[in-house]
């Protein structure tokens, strides 16, 4: 029983580490920020490793942007600085964290109906956002989040590749690194010349247009 009460402690105590640090991020914190360091404590006992890591081993596939990530980011130690960290816009406050060494993965979403059911946990709240805040904290893991096992329909070794591997585009002579390019007629091209869908277009200005004055 005692050791039990220790874990209860230290987990209660880690929650507040991070949840400060990340709330620093953002000078006040927000039940999207709650949720994801609770995403990544429970990833720490699902993969049974010492989170945040130190090295690169767990890998996270994000399904939205914002405050949400920086959670999961604080908790888990996966960043896209780390390229350890990926956004699929989904749009979705939902993660799916791969280990990279074994291939087990894991997709970790809030469960329907959370933010109603974390005013039980925080009835003096001042508004529902608040209740959230503090009721995600609070509440068990399994009445917090749905978890399930997943399959990646993507190798890992495709998204991490090989880091150093440098070419030019054919087409808009731009460096393009870790093999993020296709071939095109036997040459590299980098994704944004070989897509009809890029998200931007080059816009064409004239010699007489750069210098005009304001």
């Amino acid at each position: 029983m005692h050791s039990i009460i220790v874990w209860r402690l230290n987990s209660v105590s880690r929650l507040q580490e991070f949840l400060a640090l990340s709330a620093a991020r953002h000078s006040h914190l927000c039940p999207r920020q709650v949720l994801g360091v609770r995403i990544g404590m429970a990833a720490s006992d699902l993969f049974d490793l010492d989170l945040p890591q130190k090295d690169k081993r767990l890998f996270a596939f994000v399904e939205t942007d914002g405050c949400f990530v920086d959670g999961i980011s604080i908790a888990t130690g996966c960043s896209l600085g780390h390229r350890t960290l990926r956004l699929v816009d989904y749009g979705k406050v939902a993660v799916t964290l791969a280990d990279t060494l074994t291939g087990e993965a894991y997709r970790i979403a809030p469960l329907h109906g959370v933010r109603d059911r974390a005013i039980n946990y925080a009835p003096g709240a001042d508004s529902p956002w608040h209740a959230q805040v503090y009721g995600y904290q609070l509440m068990p893991v399994e009445e917090l989040l749905h978890i399930e096992a997943v399959e990646l329909s993507v190798t890992l070794s495709e998204i991490i590749s090989r880091p150093g591997i440098r070419v030019n585009c054919a087409r808009c002579d731009e460096e393009v690194m870790n093999a993020r390019h296709v071939t095109l007629g036997g040459v590299p091209v980098c994704l944004a010349c070989a897509s009809k869908d890029r998200y931007y277009r080059n816009v064409c200005v004239s010699d007489s247009d750069l210098n005009k004055s304001d």
